[in-house]
């Protein structure tokens, strides 16, 4: 690793930590407000189709929850770049959300910040890590509810009854 004298004296400050830790808050709470707006919206659909639930209407439920997951976390993107732009660290939106989206992903670029900003690197990566960890949960959850609920329907069509009621789960049962 070949350092440039300037680059060998990088020293964190007070205000790059500040920042990256209310950007890190943001995006969480952002997320948060997604995956609660997510879960309504899976709820509903869940809800409307409750009488006749098919395969392709838990599907469908399941593919647009999905997509929705999807667009939370490149809005969380947009504050990020939107964030570098402000600071002057990149010249145009383009290549500040394309830089963001990378360490957001942790896949990483070719570009960096300016130095006195090059922790945002990591924490871009942490944020990116716990919202997809956050993500996976409740992608997990919506996948296991449509899983059981066609259990259920092939286990009536072989029975040739009615479909047994849903388990409860153990939060449910106060």
């Amino acid at each position: 690793m070949n350092l440039t004298a300037a680059e060998s004296v990088y020293v964190i400050s007070l205000e790059e930590v500040l920042w990256g830790g209310v950007l890190v808050a943001g995006t969480m709470a952002l997320h948060g407000l997604g995956m609660l707006t997510i879960l309504r919206i899976s709820e509903g659909l869940k809800q409307r189709f409750e009488p006749r639930p098919t395969f392709l209407s838990g599907l469908l439920t399941l593919i647009l929850a999905s997509w929705m997951i999807l667009l939370v976390h490149l809005s969380e993107v947009i504050v990020w770049a939107g964030f570098f732009l402000w600071k002057g660290a990149f010249p145009n939106h383009s290549l500040a959300y394309y830089f963001s989206l990378n360490e957001y992903t942790t896949v990483g670029s070719n570009f960096s910040l300016p130095q006195r900003w090059r922790l945002l690197e990591g924490m871009i990566a942490t944020a990116g890590l716990l919202t997809f960890a956050w993500s996976t949960g409740i992608l997990l959850t919506l996948a296991q509810e449509f899983q059981d609920q066609q259990m259920r329907r092939l286990n009536q069509k072989r029975v040739g009854g009615k479909a047994p009621a849903p388990a409860s789960s153990p939060s449910s049962q106060g």
